[in-house]
């Protein structure tokens, strides 16, 4: 499987998502950790954490629709794999979130911009294991 590389809409996701991390922090001085917010959302301690945090969440669901109508077009997500594949590695990941206290976006993006040693022990060990996974896969198995 080839990626294919795509820099600028990579930068502009990438500055989108630090934006809104940072406004995040300097408005409600919360993090922007999607797990986080989406755990918070479901085990809400009050209403006002309620609110801000639903608000997030249906931002996230409602970008793909408001691209689609600006540009008349859903955003292009090819997965090759089954559902199945998807469900299993969303339950992985789910509890790889829990375990890491956080998602790896969430540590790259937010962790290491407050300079949060928990993310700068994550951070490389995550791209580390995906290096070495990479590897492995497309040297060693073949695939």
């Amino acid at each position: 499987m080839v990626t294919v590389f795509k820099p600028i809409s990579s930068f502009g996701g990438g500055l989108a998502i630090g934006l809104g991390a940072v406004l995040l922090m300097l408005s409600l001085g919360r993090i922007l950790g999607a797990t986080g917010i989406l755990s918070g959302t479901i085990f809400a301690e009050d209403r006002e954490e309620l609110k801000w945090r639903a608000a997030m969440i249906l931002g996230m669901i409602a970008a793909p629709i408001l691209i689609f109508l600006f540009t008349g077009k859903m955003p292009d997500v090819n997965v090759p794999i089954s559902p199945f594949m998807i469900v299993l590695g969303g339950v992985i990941v789910g509890f790889g979130a829990s375990l890491g206290s956080g998602c790896t976006s969430g540590h790259g993006v937010c962790g290491l911009s407050r300079l949060s040693v928990r993310s700068l022990v994550a951070v490389p060990t995550f791209m580390a294991t995906g290096v070495i996974t990479l590897y492995i896969i497309r040297h060693v198995v073949g695939a």
